[in-house]
């Protein structure tokens, strides 16, 4: 998460101060600001390239974990569910014979 919240900050950072310099310069906003987010985007692809490569590790590795976690999750629901379905066919019915699936 640390990589992440560097990276962006980093990014934002450098977006303003292009942004900042090109309106100081008398250049319009929105133009100063187009040209700052390419800028920022370039400068920080080729500049922080070892920054972007550890955040996408740590994405990566939480997407990973979150994926197992459900997994493990699906899991428990989908076995009580099963048991809760065994239970249910091998009740009792009310004349007093057990339930079969079969006919």
């Amino acid at each position: 998460m640390r990589a992440t919240i560097q990276y962006t900050v980093i990014r934002i950072a450098l977006f303003a101060a292009i942004c900042a310099v090109l309106v100081l310069v008398g250049v319009n906003v929105f133009l100063s600001a187009a040209i700052a987010a390419i800028a920022a985007l370039l400068i920080s692809y080729f500049a922080f390239r070892g920054l972007r490569g550890r955040m996408a590790v740590e994405i990566s590795t939480r997407g990973t974990r979150n994926a197992r976690d459900e997994v493990v999750t699906k899991d428990n629901d989908t076995d009580a569910e099963d048991e809760a379905l065994d239970r249910a066919e091998n009740a009792e019915r009310p004349d007093g014979t057990a339930s079969s699936s079969e006919s």
